[in-house]
């Protein structure tokens, strides 16, 4: 049987200007549940999700309570891998009763020294308006920067190194569970002396799931976005969906745009080290772009 990965967008899970309810985020989880836990007949599976509408909220709702002090990122973290792991098996369950499916939380090494402690760049939490930018940086000590026409908060998002639980995720794969893992792309931890720590970042959880996935030697690598495939000359009268590509050929768009390029940069990355093939494609039609038509797929 093979092994598939599948990287689950939080912007997937959730469209973008829509409220950040329980139901709301149900919703989407239903267009794919099923399909999913079909899926698990012929591969073993590992879902990544991402968390950053969900752990921005979380961060504001921290903020909000004054008498406790608020909880670091990488609590919050572990928060959000716990709320949306918790939807996602309910909802495979439902569809799946016999299917068994396990959310494990999951820690990922990284680096204290990243360049990315100082040079914030990971959106997370809701989306506001650019005037609002002075008022949140003074209230809550925020970087903020553009989202497409949007404002969101930006934190730290340092590079996977390794993913400490892996034996647990291979473990439980190996008894045919659905491995909802590495959520958010992980609980990132840092190196002080023999022990691990806690770190105030949040991993791009496209570039974890290339991980995840070159550490399973899996087969596939699919991530799931509000974006039916990759498009060349993006918003532009010209705009043309790419449907097959090799990394070379990709290798132009990978860019730290905080849209499409992290996630190109990711697929490239798993592509090129495993030799296997990856696919780009939205929530709605996973089994068309698993069998390529639909999406794009990324090849050697």
């Amino acid at each position: 049987m093979e092994t598939l990965v599948i990287a689950l967008g939080g912007n997937a899970l959730l469209q973008r200007g829509e409220v950040l309810s329980a139901e709301n985020q149900y919703r989407s989880i239903s267009l794919i549940a099923d399909a999913v836990g079909k899926l698990a007949k012929k591969y073993r599976i590992a879902i990544v999700h991402g968390n950053g509408p969900q752990v921005g909220l979380l961060a504001l709702q921290n903020l909000a309570y004054r008498d406790v002090p608020p909880y670091p990122l990488d609590i919050l973290v572990a928060e959000s891998q716990g709320m949306i792991g918790y939807m996602l098996a309910q909802q495979l369950s439902a569809y799946h009763p016999s299917q068994p499916v396990s959310t494990l939380l999951t820690r990922v090494l990284v680096d204290s020294n990243d360049p990315a402690y100082q040079q914030p760049s990971k959106f997370i939490g809701p989306v506001y308006q650019p005037s609002q930018q002075q008022e949140l940086e003074q209230k809550y000590g925020w970087n903020m920067k553009l989202d497409g026409s949007y404002l969101r908060r930006v934190v730290p998002s340092p590079e996977p190194k390794k993913i400490i639980d892996i034996e647990a995720i291979n473990l439980l794969m190996a008894k045919n569970h659905i491995v909802i893992c590495n959520g958010g792309g992980g609980v990132p931890m840092v190196a002080e002396g023999d022990s691990l720590v806690g770190s105030e970042a949040v991993i791009d959880k496209d570039l974890a799931s290339a991980l995840l996935a070159e550490a399973l030697d899996a087969d596939h690598l699919v991530i799931l976005t509000d974006a039916d495939a990759v498009y060349e000359h993006w918003g532009t009268p010209k705009q043309r969906a790419i449907r097959s590509a090799t990394t070379a050929e990709l290798a132009p768009m990978a860019v730290n745009d905080g849209a499409m390029g992290p996630k190109i940069t990711a697929v490239s990355r798993f592509v090129q080290r495993s030799g296997k093939v990856a696919h780009i494609g939205a929530l709605k039609d996973i089994d068309a772009v698993l069998a390529g038509t639909a999406g794009t797929l990324v090849t050697p």
